[in-house]
């Protein structure tokens, strides 16, 4: 391909990259036949605001689940968890697994934290526990043997003074299996025409509820929704075939709801929130500004070092960031990438990075005219022996940057993993940046450049 066909297709490039990051008046994304992509820039907790929590495994202590059994159960909690806040319509939330027992969730630009809160307190577990021969009617709150923090799932408005509500401290309930074993939920009608949740177990669910079902017949048992009892049946003849249903009046539409809940919600194990943390708007928009200031003084500086100290090459070099920080950009609103304040300096770093790039190259250059060779020989080398230098540079940091995003996946530390990602695809961009937009533009000026006054336009 020719310097020419490589110019226009840079710049058919960076024109895509300029509609995508300054888009014209009803443009919210590509919508291309089936292929739809939403395209906005997602800003973090850090620089507009919102809510973090940390919920924790709600186990009692002499409980010991295997630790791989446990490592999944959260990995599937946490996704469970994702869903629900994303249900509030934020889709920049950030849900993920804190070492084996922790989930930190954070919520950007949230209106209302507490909403967001009683989201997640609504943990979904469905549990079928052992009443004996007790009666309990719809709506008590139990205690049972799996999670005690049943305090932490009562609505902020409880009063356990009051005469209608029902909440037993006194006694904890044996469960006999939870909603984990789920396989199906339906809603269907009973033969009087009343709604009813019908549901299906898995091969080791339907063996528990065959064996306690054979065992227990005439006892009661009750089907518990986040410790607050659904219904209390009694087993009246040992069930085999691995299936149920679950009736408590339900109207169609808490029937529906109830049974996505189940579907889709239900955790494989309790989660109790530890704490909270709440970043209000003025701070974040205080960061965002303050980030955005030290960025263009920064990014000024630099253009203004490069166009004096490198002459005509620095300025071919400053036109070519300026590629690099809208295709750049661009990468960020597409994927997308959240920005938090850690991800800019990130971002920030991987600038100097590929100003680097150009230093190696220019300076490699500048040695060669001084060794008599002509401008074309020497534009040439440079950029040959400059590479390994490039290459090897670069292929440490984006080493550097997958420990530090498998750290902060691992542990929960969503400073570290952003940091780590937004250097990474700067790294990637950056070496593009110097080897292809940098390098192009200067073979397409040395077809025009005359060999005899190069020196002074080089800073030989």
């Amino acid at each position: 391909m020719s310097q020419y066909k490589k110019l226009i297709a840079l710049f058919i490039f960076v024109a895509i990259a300029a509609w995508i990051n300054f888009p014209v008046a009803n443009h919210t994304g590509i919508n291309i036949g089936n292929f739809s992509k939403v395209i906005d820039t997602h800003l973090g907790l850090d620089l507009v605001g919102g809510v973090q929590v940390l919920l924790e495994a709600d186990l009692p202590e002499d409980t010991t689940i295997p630790h791989e059994n446990l490592v999944s159960s959260m990995r599937t909690a946490a996704s469970i968890v994702e869903n629900r806040v994303n249900a509030l319509g934020v889709e920049e939330a950030v849900v993920q697994q804190a070492g084996d027992q922790r989930i930190v969730v954070e919520i950007p630009g949230l209106d209302d934290p507490e909403q967001a809160i009683a989201t997640i307190r609504e943990t979904g577990l469905l549990e079928f526990v052992h009443f004996g021969d007790l009666f309990l009617p719809a709506g008590t709150i139990i205690r049972t043997d799996y999670g005690h923090d049943v305090e932490s799932m009562l609505p902020p408005d409880f009063d356990p003074e009051d005469p209608d509500s029902s909440l037993i401290y006194d006694e904890v309930f044996n469960t006999v299996m939870t909603g984990a074993v789920l396989r199906t939920v339906n809603v269907i009608t009973d033969e009087f025409g009343q709604y009813v949740i019908q549901f299906t177990l898995t091969p080791e669910g339907a063996e528990e509820f065959a064996r306690y079902t054979t065992e227990n017949v005439g006892s009661i048992l009750g089907i518990v929704l986040d410790k607050r009892v659904i219904s209390a049946p009694s087993v009246e003849s040992p069930i085999t075939e691995g299936s149920g249903v679950i009736t408590g009046n339900f109207t169609l539409e808490s029937a529906n709801n109830l049974a996505v809940q189940l579907r889709y919600g239900s955790l494989p194990i309790p989660l109790k929130v530890v704490e909270t943390r709440t970043v209000g708007p003025t701070l974040g928009e205080d960061s965002l500004q303050k980030s955005l200031i030290a960025g263009a003084i920064g990014f000024g500086i630099v253009i203004l070092f490069m166009g004096l100290y490198y002459r005509l090459p620095g300025l071919l070099a400053n036109l070519s960031m300026i590629f690099y920080a809208m295709i750049l950009f661009a990468l960020f609103r597409y994927i997308p990438v959240t920005l938090t304040l850690p991800g800019i300096a990130g971002l920030m770093l991987s600038t100097g990075g590929a100003l680097d790039a150009n230093i190696l190259i220019f300076e490699r250059l500048k040695e060669e005219l001084r060794n008599g060779k002509t401008l074309v020989q020497a534009v040439e080398q440079g950029w040959k022996r400059a590479w390994p230098s490039i290459r090897d540079a670069n292929i440490s940091t984006l080493i550097t940057c997958g420990v530090l995003f498998w750290f902060g996946s691992a542990f929960g530390a969503t400073i570290v993993k952003g940091f780590a990602l937004t250097l990474a695809i700067g790294v990637c961009v950056s070496v593009f940046s110097a080897l292809f937009v940098t390098r192009t533009f200067m073979n397409v000026v040395l077809d025009y450049f005359k060999e005899f006054n190069y020196k002074k336009w080089f800073g030989v």
